[in-house]
C-alpha cells in the first residue's frame, strides 16, 4: 500500500491572511507530496513498514531495519508531521473553550498566556528547521521543539525529552512561512493563533489522556 497526500480539510486560501494561498498549495502539493515520494520509493519492497498508518510507523521507528531508518526518519516524519500539521490548522479559529485542555494547560504553565508565551519562545528559538510542539507525557503537559522532521511520536531514544503524544504543532521550516513573513518567524508564530484547530487540540488530549 503506498502512502498518498492526504486532502487538506479547507481550501488553499481559506487560512488568509494569516497563512497565504501560494504558501499553502506550495506546502501541500509540493513539499508534503514529496516526503511522500521519496517514502514510498524507500518501501515499496517492505509491505510489514508501507502498510502501517504513517503514525503508527512513526511509533514503531525502533523496529525500522537500519538501512530504513534515515528515509523514515527524514520523509516519514515528514509525512507524520504535516499530516498533523493540515488537520490542527482551520478557518474556524475560535478561543480555546473551558474544558479538560485549557484545565490541563493552566494547571502545567500557569495560564494560558503563560503557555503562549513558553510556545511562542520554543518556536522562535529553534534553530534552522524544525516544530514545536504541545505534546503530552505521562499525563502532563509540556512545550517542546524536535529538529527537521523528528516527530515526538519517534519515542525517547530518537527525539529524547521530545518524546510524548502531540496534540498541536507549528512548522517552523522556513517553507512554511518565507513567501508571506520572509524572516519574520515569530510575526508568523503569532499568526498560528489565529488558525490553530483548538477542537482537534481537544479532540487529540481527550484520546491521549483515555
Amino acid at each position: 500500500m503506498a502512502y498518498t497526500l492526504p486532502a487538506l480539510p479547507y481550501g488553499y486560501d481559506a487560512l488568509e491572511p494569516h497563512f497565504d494561498e501560494e504558501t499553502m498549495r506550495i506546502h501541500h502539493t509540493k513539499h508534503h507530496q514529496t516526503y511522500i515520494t521519496n517514502l514510498n520509493n524507500a518501501l515499496k519492497d517492505n509491505n510489514e513498514l508501507s502498510t502501517l498508518d504513517v503514525q503508527d510507523l512513526m511509533t514503531r521507528y525502533n523496529d525500522v531495519p537500519a538501512d530504513k531508518k534515515p528515509v523514515v526518519r527524514n520523509h516519514g516524519g515528514g509525512h507524520a508531521n504535516h499530516s498533523f500539521f493540515w488537520k490542527n490548522l482551520t478557518p474556524n479559529n475560535t478561543a480555546l473553550a473551558d474544558g479538560p485542555l485549557k484545565s490541563a494547560i493552566e494547571k502545567a504553565f500557569g495560564s494560558y498566556e503563560a503557555f503562549q508565551q513558553a510556545f511562542e519562545k520554543a518556536a522562535t528559538t529553534v534553530f534552522g528547521s524544525g516544530w514545536a510542539w504541545l505534546i503530552l507525557k505521562d499525563g502532563a503537559l509540556k512545550v517542546v521543539t524536535t529538529a527537521n522532521q523528528d516527530s515526538p511520536l519517534m519515542g525517547e531514544s530518537v527525539v529524547g525529552a521530545s518524546a510524548g503524544y502531540p496534540i498541536i504543532g507549528l512548522d517552523v521550516w522556513e517553507h512554511a512561512y518565507y513567501l508571506k513573513y520572509r524572516n519574520l518567524r515569530p510575526d508568523y508564530i503569532k499568526a498560528y493563533w489565529k488558525v490553530v484547530n483548538w477542537e482537534y487540540a481537544t479532540k487529540r488530549y481527550k484520546e491521549g489522556s483515555s
